[in-house]
Protein backbone atom coordinates (compact mmCIF):
# COMPACT_ATOMS: atom_id res chain seq x y z
CA UNK A 1 0.00 0.00 0.00
CA UNK A 2 2.78 2.31 1.00
CA UNK A 3 4.73 1.70 -2.42
CA UNK A 4 1.58 2.38 -3.94
CA UNK A 5 0.68 5.51 -2.26
CA UNK A 6 4.44 7.15 -2.52
CA UNK A 7 4.24 5.87 -6.77
CA UNK A 8 0.60 7.66 -6.88
CA UNK A 9 2.70 10.85 -5.24
CA UNK A 10 5.42 10.30 -7.50
CA UNK A 11 3.05 10.70 -10.45
CA UNK A 12 1.35 13.49 -9.44
CA UNK A 13 4.88 15.48 -8.61
CA UNK A 14 5.74 14.26 -12.12
CA UNK A 15 2.61 15.42 -13.55
CA UNK A 16 2.50 18.91 -11.90
CA UNK A 17 6.26 19.53 -12.97
CA UNK A 18 5.55 18.78 -16.63
CA UNK A 19 2.37 21.46 -16.17
CA UNK A 20 4.82 24.19 -15.18
CA UNK A 21 7.65 23.63 -17.66
CA UNK A 22 4.76 23.74 -20.25
CA UNK A 23 2.49 26.38 -19.14
CA UNK A 24 1.47 28.98 -21.52
CA UNK A 25 3.35 32.14 -21.33
CA UNK A 26 1.49 35.93 -19.92
CA UNK A 27 0.90 38.54 -22.42
CA UNK A 28 0.94 42.36 -21.16
CA UNK A 29 -0.50 44.52 -23.43
CA UNK A 30 -0.86 48.01 -22.71
CA UNK A 31 -4.07 49.98 -23.86
CA UNK A 32 -3.49 53.24 -25.28
CA UNK A 33 -6.30 55.86 -24.55
CA UNK A 34 -7.94 53.16 -22.69
CA UNK A 35 -5.12 54.43 -19.73
CA UNK A 36 -5.11 50.20 -18.65
CA UNK A 37 -2.62 47.43 -19.00
CA UNK A 38 -4.28 43.69 -19.45
CA UNK A 39 -2.69 40.57 -18.38
CA UNK A 40 -3.84 37.40 -21.41
CA UNK A 41 -3.35 34.07 -20.54
CA UNK A 42 -1.75 32.85 -23.88
CA UNK A 43 -3.48 29.75 -23.36
CA UNK A 44 -6.90 30.42 -23.66
CA UNK A 45 -6.20 34.08 -25.02
CA UNK A 46 -8.29 35.56 -22.50
CA UNK A 47 -7.83 38.54 -20.05
CA UNK A 48 -7.01 37.53 -16.88
CA UNK A 49 -6.14 41.42 -14.59
CA UNK A 50 -6.96 44.25 -15.40
CA UNK A 51 -3.93 47.54 -14.48
CA UNK A 52 -5.44 50.81 -13.83
CA UNK A 53 -3.18 54.41 -12.94
CA UNK A 54 -1.32 54.23 -15.66
CA UNK A 55 -1.83 57.16 -18.40
CA UNK A 56 -2.40 56.82 -22.32
CA UNK A 57 0.23 53.96 -21.78
CA UNK A 58 2.11 52.56 -25.20
CA UNK A 59 5.64 50.77 -24.46
CA UNK A 60 6.15 48.33 -22.21
CA UNK A 61 8.80 45.38 -21.08
CA UNK A 62 8.73 42.86 -17.93
CA UNK A 63 11.76 42.00 -15.68
CA UNK A 64 13.06 38.76 -16.56
CA UNK A 65 11.99 37.55 -13.55
CA UNK A 66 8.33 38.55 -14.52
CA UNK A 67 7.69 40.18 -11.50
CA UNK A 68 7.72 43.98 -12.55
CA UNK A 69 6.22 45.94 -15.90
CA UNK A 70 8.08 48.90 -16.80
CA UNK A 71 5.55 50.88 -19.06
CA UNK A 72 6.30 53.97 -20.97
CA UNK A 73 3.35 56.81 -21.49
CA UNK A 74 2.49 58.78 -24.12
CA UNK A 75 1.52 61.73 -22.46
CA UNK A 76 3.47 64.67 -21.20
CA UNK A 77 3.03 68.28 -19.17
CA UNK A 78 4.38 71.64 -20.97
CA UNK A 79 7.73 72.45 -19.88
CA UNK A 80 7.69 76.26 -18.33
CA UNK A 81 9.27 78.40 -20.71
CA UNK A 82 13.51 78.37 -20.24
CA UNK A 83 13.45 75.09 -18.17
CA UNK A 84 16.45 72.74 -18.74
CA UNK A 85 15.58 70.57 -22.06
CA UNK A 86 15.79 67.06 -19.34
CA UNK A 87 12.95 68.11 -17.33
CA UNK A 88 11.04 65.76 -16.33
CA UNK A 89 7.33 65.91 -17.73
CA UNK A 90 6.45 62.64 -18.17
CA UNK A 91 6.25 58.90 -15.94
CA UNK A 92 7.16 55.75 -16.29
CA UNK A 93 4.85 53.24 -14.17
CA UNK A 94 5.89 50.32 -12.59
CA UNK A 95 3.41 48.01 -12.19
CA UNK A 96 3.41 44.69 -9.71
CA UNK A 97 1.26 42.27 -11.56
CA UNK A 98 1.34 40.06 -8.46
CA UNK A 99 -0.18 43.04 -6.17
CA UNK A 100 -2.28 44.25 -9.57
CA UNK A 101 -1.79 47.45 -8.90
CA UNK A 102 1.04 50.37 -9.78
CA UNK A 103 4.37 50.56 -7.15
CA UNK A 104 5.99 53.41 -8.22
CA UNK A 105 6.67 56.05 -10.96
CA UNK A 106 9.46 56.91 -12.56
CA UNK A 107 9.72 60.70 -13.96
CA UNK A 108 11.51 60.92 -17.35
CA UNK A 109 11.94 63.87 -19.79
CA UNK A 110 9.63 63.66 -22.79
CA UNK A 111 6.52 60.74 -23.95
CA UNK A 112 8.21 57.82 -24.40
CA UNK A 113 7.39 55.26 -27.77
CA UNK A 114 9.34 52.03 -27.00
CA UNK A 115 10.86 50.46 -23.86
CA UNK A 116 13.39 47.78 -23.67
CA UNK A 117 15.41 45.86 -20.89
CA UNK A 118 18.96 44.78 -20.96
CA UNK A 119 18.97 40.54 -20.19
CA UNK A 120 19.88 41.12 -16.56
CA UNK A 121 16.58 43.11 -15.55
CA UNK A 122 19.23 45.89 -14.21
CA UNK A 123 18.27 48.87 -16.97
CA UNK A 124 15.04 49.74 -18.66
CA UNK A 125 15.73 51.90 -22.03
CA UNK A 126 13.31 54.08 -23.11
CA UNK A 127 13.31 56.47 -26.70
CA UNK A 128 11.94 59.58 -26.41
CA UNK A 129 11.06 60.90 -29.91
CA UNK A 130 10.62 64.51 -29.05
CA UNK A 131 14.04 64.67 -26.93
CA UNK A 132 16.40 62.91 -29.66
CA UNK A 133 17.57 60.06 -27.39
CA UNK A 134 16.93 57.48 -25.23
CA UNK A 135 17.00 57.24 -21.15
CA UNK A 136 18.08 54.57 -19.25
CA UNK A 137 16.67 53.55 -16.01
CA UNK A 138 17.60 51.79 -12.88
CA UNK A 139 15.46 49.37 -11.98
CA UNK A 140 16.79 48.48 -8.38
CA UNK A 141 17.30 52.51 -7.56
CA UNK A 142 14.30 53.44 -9.66
CA UNK A 143 15.47 56.14 -11.26
CA UNK A 144 17.01 57.59 -14.59
CA UNK A 145 20.99 57.16 -14.91
CA UNK A 146 22.00 58.06 -18.31
CA UNK A 147 20.94 59.87 -21.32
CA UNK A 148 21.75 58.87 -24.48
CA UNK A 149 21.54 61.54 -27.45
CA UNK A 150 21.06 58.97 -30.78
CA UNK A 151 19.34 61.01 -33.19
CA UNK A 152 15.66 62.55 -34.45
CA UNK A 153 12.41 60.90 -33.72
CA UNK A 154 14.26 57.99 -31.73
CA UNK A 155 11.28 55.03 -31.98
CA UNK A 156 12.35 51.66 -30.72
CA UNK A 157 15.37 49.81 -29.28
CA UNK A 158 16.84 46.50 -29.65
CA UNK A 159 19.21 44.63 -26.50
CA UNK A 160 22.00 41.96 -27.60
CA UNK A 161 21.56 38.54 -26.04
CA UNK A 162 25.42 39.54 -24.29
CA UNK A 163 23.39 42.86 -23.05
CA UNK A 164 26.59 44.75 -24.27
CA UNK A 165 24.86 46.71 -27.06
CA UNK A 166 21.35 48.32 -27.82
CA UNK A 167 20.79 49.40 -31.02
CA UNK A 168 18.08 52.42 -31.47
CA UNK A 169 16.03 53.29 -34.98
CA UNK A 170 15.98 57.04 -35.63
CA UNK A 171 12.93 57.42 -37.68
CA UNK A 172 13.90 61.21 -38.22
CA UNK A 173 16.78 60.50 -40.28
CA UNK A 174 17.17 56.76 -41.62
CA UNK A 175 19.78 55.82 -38.95
CA UNK A 176 19.81 53.03 -36.32
CA UNK A 177 22.33 54.03 -33.52
CA UNK A 178 24.28 51.46 -31.46
CA UNK A 179 25.33 52.50 -28.04
CA UNK A 180 27.95 50.43 -25.75
CA UNK A 181 26.42 49.53 -22.08
CA UNK A 182 29.90 49.78 -20.85
CA UNK A 183 30.02 53.28 -21.32
CA UNK A 184 26.54 54.79 -22.67
CA UNK A 185 27.79 56.37 -25.57
CA UNK A 186 27.29 55.77 -29.27
CA UNK A 187 30.03 53.88 -31.23
CA UNK A 188 28.98 54.27 -34.19
CA UNK A 189 25.99 54.73 -36.87
CA UNK A 190 24.11 52.01 -39.08
CA UNK A 191 22.10 52.44 -41.98
CA UNK A 192 18.49 52.48 -41.23
CA UNK A 193 16.15 52.77 -44.52
CA UNK A 194 14.15 55.61 -45.11
CA UNK A 195 12.44 56.38 -41.81
CA UNK A 196 12.96 53.33 -39.74
CA UNK A 197 10.63 52.75 -36.65
CA UNK A 198 9.81 49.37 -35.24
CA UNK A 199 13.23 46.75 -35.06
CA UNK A 200 13.62 43.11 -34.51
CA UNK A 201 17.11 41.43 -34.59
CA UNK A 202 18.57 37.82 -35.38
CA UNK A 203 21.71 38.01 -34.62
CA UNK A 204 22.56 34.38 -35.77
CA UNK A 205 22.02 35.91 -38.90
CA UNK A 206 23.65 38.99 -38.56
CA UNK A 207 20.30 41.16 -39.23
CA UNK A 208 18.47 43.25 -37.76
CA UNK A 209 15.19 44.23 -39.53
CA UNK A 210 13.75 47.66 -40.13
CA UNK A 211 10.39 48.99 -40.78
CA UNK A 212 10.03 52.19 -42.21
CA UNK A 213 6.51 53.35 -41.67
CA UNK A 214 6.27 56.16 -44.90
CA UNK A 215 7.72 54.11 -47.30
CA UNK A 216 6.36 50.42 -46.83
CA UNK A 217 9.97 49.18 -46.58
CA UNK A 218 11.41 46.44 -44.42
CA UNK A 219 15.46 46.81 -44.37
CA UNK A 220 17.71 43.87 -43.79
CA UNK A 221 20.71 45.98 -42.39
CA UNK A 222 24.19 43.64 -41.65
CA UNK A 223 25.48 43.83 -37.88
CA UNK A 224 28.47 43.49 -38.93
CA UNK A 225 29.02 46.34 -41.86
CA UNK A 226 25.93 48.75 -40.46
CA UNK A 227 24.84 49.02 -44.55
CA UNK A 228 21.59 47.64 -45.79
CA UNK A 229 21.60 44.17 -47.60
CA UNK A 230 18.58 43.98 -48.89
CA UNK A 231 14.73 45.86 -48.99
CA UNK A 232 11.77 44.43 -49.34
CA UNK A 233 8.09 46.74 -50.77
CA UNK A 234 5.28 45.44 -48.54
CA UNK A 235 2.67 48.02 -48.87
CA UNK A 236 1.68 51.24 -47.23
CA UNK A 237 1.95 52.37 -43.72
CA UNK A 238 3.71 49.80 -41.84
CA UNK A 239 4.14 49.60 -38.47
CA UNK A 240 4.43 46.03 -36.39
CA UNK A 241 7.04 43.72 -36.67
CA UNK A 242 8.49 40.32 -35.39
CA UNK A 243 9.87 37.14 -35.91
CA UNK A 244 8.00 34.16 -35.61
CA UNK A 245 8.54 30.76 -33.65
CA UNK A 246 10.92 29.23 -36.69
CA UNK A 247 13.41 32.49 -36.05
CA UNK A 248 13.02 33.13 -39.86
CA UNK A 249 9.70 34.31 -40.53
CA UNK A 250 8.70 37.80 -40.15
CA UNK A 251 5.39 39.17 -39.45
CA UNK A 252 4.74 42.58 -40.62
CA UNK A 253 1.33 44.69 -40.13
CA UNK A 254 0.10 46.89 -43.28
CA UNK A 255 -2.15 49.43 -42.30
CA UNK A 256 -3.36 50.90 -45.09
CA UNK A 257 -3.40 47.89 -46.92
CA UNK A 258 -5.56 46.39 -43.97
CA UNK A 259 -3.18 43.64 -44.07
CA UNK A 260 -0.81 40.82 -42.47
CA UNK A 261 2.32 39.80 -44.32
CA UNK A 262 4.57 36.79 -43.26
CA UNK A 263 7.97 37.33 -45.17
CA UNK A 264 10.71 35.08 -45.59
CA UNK A 265 13.62 37.13 -45.76
CA UNK A 266 16.01 34.30 -47.58
CA UNK A 267 13.48 34.22 -50.54
CA UNK A 268 11.45 37.18 -50.21
CA UNK A 269 8.23 35.06 -50.35
CA UNK A 270 5.48 36.86 -49.24
CA UNK A 271 2.52 35.62 -47.66
CA UNK A 272 -0.70 37.68 -46.27
CA UNK A 273 -4.18 37.86 -44.75
CA UNK A 274 -6.74 40.66 -44.97
CA UNK A 275 -6.91 42.26 -41.17
CA UNK A 276 -9.88 44.90 -41.09
CA UNK A 277 -9.56 48.07 -39.44
CA UNK A 278 -6.05 49.04 -39.55
CA UNK A 279 -3.85 46.02 -37.83
CA UNK A 280 -1.41 47.77 -35.76
CA UNK A 281 1.25 46.74 -33.32
CA UNK A 282 1.84 42.82 -33.37
CA UNK A 283 4.02 40.44 -31.12
CA UNK A 284 4.58 36.58 -31.31
CA UNK A 285 4.21 34.97 -28.09
CA UNK A 286 6.57 32.45 -28.37
CA UNK A 287 6.45 28.86 -28.09
CA UNK A 288 2.79 28.90 -29.15
CA UNK A 289 2.77 29.25 -32.75
CA UNK A 290 -0.02 32.49 -32.23
CA UNK A 291 0.58 35.85 -33.29
CA UNK A 292 -1.24 38.88 -31.60
CA UNK A 293 -2.57 41.46 -33.40
CA UNK A 294 -4.29 44.57 -32.56
CA UNK A 295 -6.35 47.47 -34.03
CA UNK A 296 -5.54 51.01 -34.18
CA UNK A 297 -9.50 51.61 -34.67
CA UNK A 298 -11.33 48.90 -32.62
CA UNK A 299 -10.55 47.76 -29.25
CA UNK A 300 -9.67 44.20 -30.13
CA UNK A 301 -6.68 41.94 -30.77
CA UNK A 302 -6.70 38.79 -33.48
CA UNK A 303 -5.25 35.84 -32.14
CA UNK A 304 -3.34 34.54 -35.52
CA UNK A 305 -1.46 30.99 -36.41
CA UNK A 306 1.53 31.99 -37.55
CA UNK A 307 2.33 28.98 -39.66
CA UNK A 308 -1.53 29.48 -42.09
CA UNK A 309 -2.03 33.21 -41.06
CA UNK A 310 -5.19 32.52 -39.82
CA UNK A 311 -7.64 34.42 -37.44
CA UNK A 312 -8.12 32.00 -35.26
CA UNK A 313 -9.87 33.81 -32.11
CA UNK A 314 -10.45 37.84 -31.38
CA UNK A 315 -9.42 39.33 -27.68
CA UNK A 316 -12.43 42.03 -26.70
CA UNK A 317 -10.38 44.89 -24.97
CA UNK A 318 -11.92 46.60 -22.23
CA UNK A 319 -11.11 50.34 -23.85
CA UNK A 320 -8.59 51.72 -25.97
CA UNK A 321 -5.87 49.73 -28.22
CA UNK A 322 -2.99 47.42 -27.94
CA UNK A 323 0.39 48.39 -28.40
CA UNK A 324 3.56 47.14 -27.40
CA UNK A 325 3.51 43.94 -26.10
CA UNK A 326 5.10 42.11 -23.76
CA UNK A 327 5.59 38.02 -23.08
CA UNK A 328 6.20 36.52 -19.92
CA UNK A 329 6.93 32.69 -19.66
Amino acid sequence: MKQSYRATLAGLGLALAALTVHAAPTVYIPLGSGNKVIAVDAANDRITSTYDGVKNPHGLVATPDGEYLIVGSLTETPVPQGSPVETPNSMLYVVHPAHGHVMSTIPVAGWTHHQAITPDGKYVISTHPTRGGVSVVDVAENRVVRTVKTGPAPNYSLVTADGKRIFVSNSGNGTISEIDTATWEVRRTLEGGSSPEHLVMDEARDRIYAASGRTGQVSAISIETGKIVRSYDLGKRLHGLDIGDDGTTLFITVISDEKLVALNPDTGAIRSQLLAPAPYHLGAVRGTGKLYVSSRKQPKIWVVDQKTLEVTGTIELPAGEGHQIGVVR
